[in-house]
């Protein structure tokens, strides 16, 4: 496991909790702004996941 999937899966899970305050508060902006985080932190997961396979490819 390496920084970027870590910290893709950190930013993933605070934006659910942004999503879901969002929600709670009946604040649009606070959910849509927790929907991006969450976009992001997959996105970044997925960088890390395929650095994962580049460097075990090269064994």
């Amino acid at each position: 496991m390496n920084k970027d999937q870590v910290k893709g899966t950190a930013k993933d899970i605070g934006g659910k909790v942004q999503e879901a305050v969002g929600k709670a508060t009946n604040s649009p902006s606070t959910q849509a702004k927790g929907l991006a985080n969450q976009a992001e932190g997959k996105v970044q997961k997925n960088v890390g996941d395929v650095k994962e396979v580049v460097k075990d490819s090269k064994i």
